[in-house]
C-alpha cells in the first residue's frame, strides 16, 4: 500500500434510493446471522439426534471458516475492483448461491442418522457461509466508496442498523413460525430453510446494485496507481498481517473491538439458548417466537432513543448505559431457575431496549476509530478495520453457540430425534437457564471493563473534521 496520503473524496449527499438499496442488504445479514444461531443447534440436537457438544462444534466450525476466508475474499474483491471497476460480481454470486445451500442445511431428514446428518449439515452450512462471505465482504467495503463524507457514512450505516434490527425480528420470529406451520417437523424445517434462504438472497441481490453506484463514484475519484497496484498484488499473508498491524497501532480499536466481541458472545449465547428456554423452561416450543419478539421488538423502537442519548452524553457513555441495562436484565433471568413464568418476557424486553444501543452505538463509533487512525497513521485502511470487525462479530456469535452446547453437555442434556418424547433432567434445565441469563450477564459485565479503555471522545472526533472536509 502506498504511504502517500490518499486525496480526500469530495463529500457526496447520498440519494434516498442509494441508502434504501444499501440498507436492504441487511435483510441478508440479519437473516444469516439470526436464524442459524437461533435454531440450528436445536435442529441438530432435537431433530437429528446429534449430541449437544457435536452440534455446537458444527456451528462453530462454519463460523471459524467465515473468519478464515473473509480476508482472502477481500483480496479477491479488491482485485476484481481493480480489474473491472466494480465489486458486484462477487456479491451477485453469493446472493444466487446462498438460497440453495441455506435450504440444504435444513433439508437433512432424521432417517439418515446422527452421524450422516451432522456431516451433511456441516457441509451445507460451510457452503452457505462461503456464499454469504462472497456477498458480505464487498458489501461492508462499499460505504467508503459510496461517499467520502463522515456524516453521510454515519447516515448510511444508521439506516442499515434499522433494517438489520427489523430483519432480526422478521427472521427470529418468522423462521420458527414457518417451521411450526405444519405437523411434520421435517417438512417444517425444509419450508423454513427454503423461504428464508430466498428472502435472504433477494435482499443481497438488491443491495448488490449499490456496487454500481460505488463504481461510478470511484471512477471519478482520485486513486493512486500505487494503491491500485497494491490491491492487485495483495496476498493472503498481507491481508492477515495488515489486520494485526491495525490492532497493534490503534488503541481505540482494540478497546472497541474487545468490547464488541464480548458483547457478541453474550448476545450470541442468549440467542442460541432462546429455543431451549422456550421448550424446557416455558414448556412450549412455539414460545421462542414470543421470546424473540420480546427481545428485538423493543430494540426496533428504542434505536432512535439511543441516538438522542448519544448526542447528549456522548456515544461511549450511552454505550456503557446500554451495556449496564442489558447486564441487569440478563442477570434477573437467573430467577427462572426457581420460578419460571411469563415474567421472563418482561426481563427479555428490557434487554431488548438495551440491545438497540448495543447494535447501533458501536457501529457509530467504528467510523470514529477509522477516522482517528487515518489522521494519526496516514492513509486509512477502512477495509482492514471492517474486515476484522466482521470477523470478531462472527467469532463472538459462533462461540455463543459453543458455550450453550458445552453447558448442555455438562449438565446432562438429552438429545433426541423429531417426534420422540423425552424429559430433561433438572440439572439440564438449570443449565439452560444459566446459559440464557448468568453467562450473558457475566460476559456483558466483562465488556464494560474493556470499554473503559476506549478514550476517544466527542472533542477528539470534532478535531478531525477539517481533515475530512
Amino acid at each position: 500500500m502506498s504511504t502517500e496520503a490518499r486525496p480526500e473524496r469530495a463529500p457526496v449527499r447520498l440519494s434516498p434510493r442509494t441508502i434504501v438499496l444499501y440498507a436492504i442488504g441487511s435483510l441478508g445479514t440479519g437473516g444469516y446471522a439470526t436464524l442459524p444461531g437461533l435454531v440450528l443447534t436445536y435442529f441438530l440436537t432435537d431433530n437429528l439426534g446429534v449430541a449437544a457438544l457435536a452440534a455446537g462444534l458444527i456451528v462453530t466450525a462454519a463460523k471459524i471458516w467465515d473468519v478464515l476466508i473473509d480476508p482472502l475474499i477481500g483480496a479477491a474483491s479488491d482485485r476484481q475492483l481493480a480489474r473491472t471497476g466494480s465489486r458486484r460480481g462477487f456479491m451477485v454470486t453469493g446472493a444466487l448461491a446462498l438460497p440453495l445451500f441455506f435450504a440444504l442445511t435444513f433439508a437433512v431428514p432424521p432417517s439418515w442418522g446422527p452421524v450422516v446428518g451432522a456431516i451433511s449439515v456441516l457441509l451445507a452450512f460451510l457452503a452457505t457461509a462461503t456464499a454469504f462471505s462472497l456477498f458480505q465482504v464487498p458489501y461492508v467495503a462499499l460505504p467508503a466508496e459510496l461517499t467520502g463524507s463522515y456524516d453521510e457514512r454515519t447516515r448510511l450505516l444508521g439506516w442499515r442498523v434499522v433494517v438489520l434490527t427489523a430483519a432480526i425480528l422478521l427472521f427470529g420470529a418468522g423462521g420458527p413460525a414457518l417451521r411450526n406451520a405444519g405437523d411434520d417437523p421435517v417438512r417444517g424445517y425444509l419450508l423454513m430453510g427454503i423461504a428464508s434462504g430466498i428472502a435472504i438472497g433477494i435482499g443481497m441481490l438488491i443491495a448488490s446494485r449499490t456496487a454500481d453506484v460505488a463504481a461510478k463514484r470511484t471512477a471519478v475519484s482520485p486513486v493512486t496507481t500505487a494503491d491500485a497496484a497494491a490491491a492487485v498484488a495483495s496476498t493472503w499473508r498481507h491481508q492477515y498481517m495488515s489486520g494485526f498491524r491495525a490492532l497493534g497501532r490503534s488503541q481505540p480499536f482494540r478497546a472497541l473491538l474487545g468490547t464488541f466481541v464480548l458483547q457478541a458472545l453474550a448476545t450470541g449465547t442468549m440467542l442460541a439458548g432462546a429455543q431451549y428456554v422456550a421448550t424446557w423452561v416455558l414448556r412450549s416450543e412455539d414460545a421462542v417466537t414470543f421470546v424473540f419478539v420480546a427481545l428485538v421488538g423493543p430494540a426496533l423502537l428504542a434505536t432512535p432513543g439511543w441516538t438522542v442519548i448519544a448526542r447528549r452524553v456522548g456515544k461511549e457513555r450511552a454505550f456503557a448505559m446500554a451495556s449496564v441495562l442489558f447486564t441487569a436484565a440478563a442477570a434477573s433471568l437467573v430467577f427462572a431457575v426457581w420460578s419460571p413464568g411469563a415474567w421472563i418476557y418482561v426481563s427479555v424486553a428490557v434487554a431488548g431496549v438495551a440491545y438497540a444501543g448495543l447494535q447501533s452505538l458501536p457501529m457509530a463509533m467504528l467510523p470514529d476509530v477509522i477516522s482517528h487512525d487515518e489522521r494519526t497513521s496516514g492513509a486509512g485502511q477502512a477495509g482492514t478495520f471492517t474486515g476484522i470487525w466482521t470477523a470478531g462479530e462472527t467469532v463472538g456469535f459462533a462461540l455463543g453457540a459453543t458455550a450453550v452446547s458445552l453447558t448442555l453437555a455438562a449438565t446432562g442434556y438429552i438429545s433426541t430425534v423429531a417426534g420422540a418424547t423425552v424429559e430433561q433432567p433438572d440439572a439440564a434445565v438449570t443449565g439452560i437457564v444459566l446459559s440464557f441469563s448468568a453467562l450473558p450477564a457475566v460476559l456483558m459485565a466483562g465488556s464494560l471493563l474493556t470499554l473503559r479503555h476506549y478514550r476517544l471522545r466527542r472533542a477528539d472526533i470534532d478535531a478531525l473534521e477539517p481533515f475530512h472536509a
